[in-house]
């Protein structure tokens, strides 16, 4: 494909492996109420299960609604993420405007569906309220080596939602090499995503530091060349407040502070929200309680 010839794969798994260990060790040093907060901030707080109900949605809403009165000096979470049919009902109780609501669509987790299927669940989660659409890229497509259909369904997509803002999941866990991550987040950000993220959390492994690293650099690349900043979201796996921060300390090292904010960095998670007011709390009260509030 023409569009990967002005992104040449400029490290090998070498360097990867150093970043990482850098990166992990940073996130030691990041350890702090401060930064645990950030990461709160950050979060996609996620239900994405078979059994969830509209009540279930209703809840989740309520919950966030709740939470800054509970706990005035954490900052709320980024979003709610759940699947399309819970959409409009998250949307009617969600009370607090500063968070968002995302839907995954187009045939999520697998995307083994028609486009027009695709384009028609995706348009309608926008029309029901989601603020943002997660997608997944068609492996079975890419894998099989026609980028191109994957570049025309990622682009179709963007531009049925609106306003809506389109996060691409590349299932990193199974594009296996350095060379498929780093080529799958070109063609998803040359599509016009404007966040690539790592994982639906169906599979394993999920995000890992390797993958979010490799993504990262190839934002950096396409910044460079565009002027246009893109998103990450590293998703799934994510459980413990150093999960969170060994993320936050790549981002920070390849993309620097100004990616630290939810209009360009979001973690998918469901666990990882209650472990980090627990941690939080226990930085600046000393108090190490179980946090059950999600």
């Amino acid at each position: 494909m023409e569009i990967l010839n002005k992104y040449p794969l400029p490290f090998d798994d070498s360097h990867i492996a150093n970043k990482v260990i850098e990166a992990k060790m940073l996130a030691k040093e990041l350890y702090s109420a401060d930064n645990l907060k950030l990461a709160f901030s950050l979060i996609d707080l996620t239900t994405l299960n078979a059994t969830d109900t509209l009540v279930k949605g209703q809840k989740f809403a309520e919950n966030v609604n709740s939470f800054q009165e509970k706990y005035p000096n954490i900052p709320n979470v980024a979003a709610i993420c759940v699947y399309p049919p819970l959409v409009k009902t998250v949307a009617t109780y969600l009370k607090i405007k500063t968070v968002g609501l995302a839907s995954v669509g187009a045939g999520f987790p697998s995307s083994q569906t028609f486009l027009d299927v695709k384009l028609l669940e995706c348009k309608q989660a926008a029309l029901n309220g989601a603020t943002d659409v997660d997608i997944v890229i068609s492996l079975g497509t890419w894998l099989s080596g026609d980028y191109q259909t994957v570049y025309d369904e990622v682009k179709a997509i963007n531009e049925v939602i609106g306003h809506s803002h389109l996060k691409t999941i590349l299932e990193t866990g199974e594009l296996k090499t350095t060379e498929h991550i780093w080529n799958a987040s070109v063609v998803a950000m040359e599509a016009g995503t404007e966040f690539i993220k790592t994982s639906t959390g169906k599979m394993d492994p999920a995000a890992t530091p390797e993958a979010v690293y490799i993504m990262c650099k190839a934002i950096k690349a396409y910044y460079e060349k565009t002027g246009r900043k893109v998103g990450i979201k590293p998703a799934g796996g994510m459980v413990t407040s150093e999960d969170a921060l060994i993320y936050i300390a790549i981002v920070k090292m390849v993309l620097g502070d100004e990616w630290l904010n939810k209009k360009l960095c979001r973690l998918g998670a469901s666990r990882l929200a209650n472990n980090l007011v627990h941690d939080i709390i226990k930085l600046e009260t000393g108090k190490d309680e179980p946090i059950a509030h999600f």
